[in-house]
């Protein structure tokens, strides 16, 4: 039943995709003054439910209405003009453009034609200042790590001075300081009376931050709860996915054998001090760091998206020369990067293609010809082994969840010989249930003699899964832990205090 007292109001909202029914007569209310979150796996439709609500996508069929009377968009910006903002997971940034362009995209201020850049820049530091973000305002945004990326599309919502503000896993990319003053800033518009939708997989969060929760699975509304008080976690997860889960980790040990990757006193950009870890073949090694602490420059550096500036990295014994992701790709290294839309799929390409594109010089004919059956024999098995979910090896990749899109990365790299997997933050933004298999998927690959590289911002899923666990703090390791030893308040001590336990460089546990 649908709740009188709402301001925004979805009313059995249907969207029909080629070969995809996204919803399926979706109807609940959202009050003013209240935060109201929305979960479901991927792929439950979520997202285009926040796209509906945008104007980026009409509805199939249904209606919004906003104070009781409908409304209906044909672009995002008309939705922004009746004061309805949408902060999305992928964030929507010009990256050649500056922050302080960035923050003010759409109504940038003006005289005769001309940018009034003491006004834009002006507006601009407020803004900043209200999220406590120091950043130039001058650096354009694509040399910014992506916690303050998301931080600047904050800014840019809050900025229009919106009645309806949805975010879309605002906090998949924060850190612990920045999550809490998010959260300042959603309890102060709460206070304003700003009706807000909130889209999380962090169930702890929707607890925290939420009074009313709806869920949502396979496109469906499942159920809405108008309090927090009547539901528990586990009733939130099993509605989710239909199932229960006991054990979302479900770590499994593995045999290790030799070292396979040894880093060795490899310095850069973003990695002040020397940095030597190795992994073992067979063996998962976790990074965990906060914001800035060098993690995923590391990586890129092993991978030659960087240049180093000092140390070798030997692959089986043999020191190789990593100049290029070419390079890497053709020793045996693979990255899966952090920022899936930005350097991992390409959403106007589909599945089969982007499977396919790390392994295609292998499916030429003749020096010419492409073997388009093979092609699609790999993308058939690997959609099969990833169970990723999609209507046809045809389907736009952007067409598709995160979870799924992670699935596509995944298998573009398996698609190779590979030794060394790094994973940059493999289950951002993605539900619990996806996790799971996500997790499975990490394990197979320890299995299959792979050394397994994991960097995440979750304390518990680097804790849940890992061997050992190495820290980092302003650039430098500072700490090595294994997976016996390893608990949050240690990590946290080691990642906060910049001090640690020093380092091993052989995959031995300390």
């Amino acid at each position: 039943m649908m709740d009188m007292t709402s301001f925004l109001e979805f009313r059995n909202i249907s969207k029909h995709f080629p070969g995809v029914q996204a919803l399926d007569g979706v109807s609940f209310g959202v009050r003013e003054g209240s935060v109201h979150g929305l979960v479901g796996e991927n792929g439950a439709g979520k997202s285009t439910l926040l796209k509906i609500l945008s104007g980026a996508h009409p509805p199939t069929s249904g209606s919004v209405l906003l104070s009781g009377q409908e409304v209906g968009f044909s672009s995002p910006r008309d939705a922004l003009d009746a004061g309805i903002a949408v902060i999305y997971q992928e964030l929507n940034l010009v990256p050649d453009m500056s922050v302080a362009e960035n923050l003010l995209l759409g109504h940038l201020p003006q005289r005769r034609g001309f940018i009034r850049r003491e006004k834009l820049f002006q507006t601009a530091r407020g803004m900043l200042d209200y999220l406590t973000e120091n950043i130039d305002l001058n650096v354009k945004v694509k040399r910014l790590p992506i916690a303050q990326r998301q931080m600047i599309e904050i800014g840019k919502a809050l900025l229009h001075n919106a009645k309806v503000i949805a975010f879309d896993e605002p906090t998949s990319s924060l850190s612990g300081m920045e999550t809490k003053q998010l959260f300042r800033i959603i309890e102060a518009l709460r206070a304003e009376g700003c009706a807000i939708i909130y889209v999380s997989h962090r169930i702890n969060e929707i607890f925290e931050i939420c009074d009313a929760l709806t869920v949502f699975r396979d496109g469906r509304l499942i159920e809405t709860f108008e309090r927090m008080s009547s539901v528990t976690h586990d009733m939130v997860v099993s509605r989710m996915v239909g199932r229960s889960i006991e054990d979302i980790y479900g770590y499994r040990s593995r045999e290790t054998g030799e070292t396979v990757l040894d880093v060795q006193a490899v310095s850069g950009p973003g990695v002040s001090e020397p940095a030597s870890f190795s992994v073992r073949k067979g063996e998962i090694v976790g990074f965990f760091g906060l914001v800035g602490a060098g993690r995923s420059e590391l990586m890129r550096i092993i991978y030659g998206v960087e240049k180093a500036i000092a140390g070798k990295v030997l692959l089986n014994g043999k020191q190789v020369l990593i100049d290029s992701p070419a390079k890497a790709l053709n020793v045996g290294i693979a990255l899966c990067p952090e920022d899936r839309k930005l350097e991992g799929i390409i959403p106007v390409r589909d599945v089969k293609e982007n499977i396919n594109i790390s392994v295609r010089k292998q499916f030429v004919r003749a020096g010419f010809f492409l073997n388009k059956a093979r092609e699609r024999e790999n993308a058939a098995d690997f959609i099969e082994k990833l169970q990723i979910k999609t209507p046809s090896m045809e389907q736009l990749a952007g067409n598709l969840s995160g979870g799924n899109q992670q699935k596509i990365i995944l298998a573009r790299n398996l698609s190779i010989r590979t030794a060394v997997i790094i994973l940059d933050e493999p289950t951002r933004g993605i539900d619990v249930g996806t996790k799971s298999e996500i997790y499975r998927l990490i394990y197979s690959l320890g299995e299959r003699g792979m050394a397994v590289v994991v960097v995440s911002s979750e304390l518990p899923e680097i804790i849940g899964i890992c061997d050992r666990i190495i820290v980092m703090s302003k650039g430098a390791i500072v700490a090595e832990v294994p997976r016996a030893q390893a608990t949050e308040e240690t990590i946290l001590h080691y990642a906060l205090s910049g001090h640690g336990n020093g380092q091993t460089t052989t995959g031995e546990a300390k």
